[in-house]
């Protein structure tokens, strides 16, 4: 039986993921998405008319999976909010092995882009979302400042991811959810 290969624009997607993760969105041309998907210049523009739009595109799909890698971490530490805020940390550490070493992707984007640029704009949605389910988590465990723990919290997850490009060092996660720990004791009495 031959195996169907996936749609164009699922191909493009994933190259664009592979390509945008390692190299960055700057580093990856156009004329490489194509070659490496396997799609003409033509089919790559039907679906993303610029690469703008083709970023944006990897964003969206990128915020998807981190939020439900996110949720997963939190649903497996259990019913307890204070539980799952900590809990958040163990997608810290799959993320470090996931992406293999080469940092979060909302991290890397906004360092690359321009303030305004749909880049910009996908990354800044994607930490508001974030940070206001991460809210919602510290209202349930009973938070005397909420806003203020998930604000904590997200700068936390994004030190540490971004410490994982920088230093490499697959301890920091385990780190992050000490002081994570730290934390929320401190914040839900």
């Amino acid at each position: 039986m031959v195996e169907k290969r996936p749609a164009a624009r699922e191909r493009i997607l994933a190259t664009a993921d592979e390509l945008f993760r390692v190299h960055g969105l700057r580093g990856v041309g156009i004329d490489r998405i194509i070659a490496e998907s396997g799609v003409a210049k033509s089919t790559l523009y039907a679906h993303f008319p610029s690469k703008d739009e083709l970023i944006e595109a990897y964003l969206v799909k990128a915020d998807e999976r981190w939020r439900g890698y996110l949720r997963q971490a939190a649903i497996a530490a259990g019913s307890d909010p204070k539980e799952q805020l900590v809990g958040l940390f163990d997608a810290v550490d799959d993320a470090y092995r996931r992406h293999q070493l080469y940092g979060c992707p909302f991290i890397n984007a906004a360092a690359e882009s321009e303030p305004g640029s749909r880049a910009h704009a996908a990354t800044l949605q994607h930490k508001k979302a974030v940070r206001e389910w991460v809210r919602f988590l510290a209202e349930g465990a009973g938070a005397d400042d909420p806003v203020g723990l998930a604000t904590s919290i997200t700068l936390l997850i994004d030190g540490a991811l971004a410490a994982e490009r920088l230093e490499q060092d697959p301890a920091l996660p385990a780190a992050a959810k000490a002081t994570a720990r730290v934390l929320v004791d401190a914040a839900c009495r």
